[in-house]
């Protein structure tokens, strides 16, 4: 009877598993395909970003009231102190990551945007030695080296090569390497108090707005304005269809959160690391075959390279943290920014790995 009830117990772990990790697939991949598609009629990608920013605050607010209310705990809010001098240069780190991301679908292919936002990873290890959050080892420079030649692999003779939008992507790529190096030094800050990741999609999403503003009232605010979609429409139909196009995108962006957050909760970032290369795999099949994105041998054998190179990083952490006792599951409720803030609650020190794991799964978003 104890065999039988361990059998049921690992077969309803793996199910739920299986159910996580294609609840985060569906808001991952979803939300890719989604802007792209949206950008090819609604030309205007920083406005749109910044909607999806004000949609996140509002879930974030709403969950925090129903938080609050269930637990009667007041949340935490910051001082203006702390706000501006500790969580600013996050939060414009992530703004203009999320902002050219986006920007970048006016010009690229799907299929060379998922291949340049994975050198994200490349970019958080550069950042990491720099602040000292790592150590340089020869497993380092060798993951450094795959991803990087997998890139060039990948963009050399693309017969869909956008210089344009690959620049924006590899931009967005390196700022989101300061992104997260910048918020695993903020996490490590526990007297702030934003262990909960409602919290911090709370506060950062403000500033990410302000952040992000100037950039659109330069590139897009005239045309915006005497745009006939939005402020000078003449279609009252038109207008609303567009407005639940921008709003729904901000609830994909919310929802892939969540779900990143539900499965690094209920499994590890482990599972969440893997899952993440495979869902590179998928979109790249995807793209080829729902959109006819070209992809050649060689670019093939570049994506291959660049996916070594981060398992390769995947497993080195992974073997790290069996060493040091194995990854804990975290614990917890709320929901990551795009966009994907996960926060660790207790035992920092002894969750460092584990969150480094994170922050690489997040790299391939």
């Amino acid at each position: 009877m104890g065999r039988r009830a361990l059998d049921v117990a690992f077969v309803w772990k793996a199910v739920l598993t299986l159910g996580l990790v294609l609840l985060y697939y569906c808001f991952s991949i979803g939300i890719t395909f989604y802007n792209k598609w949206l950008t090819k009629s609604f030309h205007f990608p920083l406005f749109m970003t910044m909607l999806h920013l004000a949609v996140i605050f509002l879930f974030s607010a709403l969950s925090r009231a129903l938080v609050q209310c269930s637990s009667h705990r007041a949340r935490v809010v910051l001082s203006w102190t702390d706000y501006l001098r500790r969580v600013a240069p996050t939060a414009l780190a992530t703004a203009l990551d999320v902002g050219l991301s986006n920007w970048s679908f006016l010009y690229i292919t799907v299929s060379l945007y998922t291949m340049t936002k994975s050198s994200a990873v490349l970019f958080i290890l550069i950042f990491s030695l720099v602040f000292k959050l790592e150590e340089l080892r020869a497993a380092l420079v060798l993951v450094v080296l795959l991803i990087a030649g997998g890139l060039f692999m990948f963009t050399y003779k693309s017969t869909q090569f956008n210089i344009e939008g690959f620049a924006l992507v590899l931009g967005a790529s390196f700022i989101g390497g300061i992104r997260w190096t910048l918020t695993q030094m903020l996490l490590q800050k526990a007297e702030l108090g934003l262990q909960n990741p409602i919290d911090t999609m709370f506060h950062l999403q403000p500033l990410m707005f302000l952040g992000l503003f100037p950039l659109f009232a330069v590139f897009e605010g005239l045309h915006l304005s005497t745009s006939e979609k939005i402020f000078r429409f003449q279609d009252t139909g038109l207008l609303l269809r567009v407005l639940g196009s921008l709003f729904l995108g901000g609830i994909l962006a919310f929802g892939l959160g969540f779900s990143e957050f539900l499965l690094v909760s209920r499994t590890s970032s482990l599972t969440l690391s893997i899952a993440g290369i495979f869902k590179e795999v998928c979109t790249l099949l995807l793209a080829a075959h729902l959109l006819g994105d070209q992809i050649s041998l060689l670019n093939w054998l570049g994506f291959a390279l660049c996916l070594s190179g981060i398992s390769l990083h995947v497993a080195l952490k992974a073997l790290h943290s069996r060493g040091d006792g194995g990854p804990k599951p975290l614990k917890g409720l709320g929901s990551s920014p795009d966009l994907e803030l996960l926060l660790r609650s207790s035992q920092q020190d002894e969750e460092d790995n584990e969150e480094e794991e994170y922050f690489v799964a997040q790299g391939q978003q």
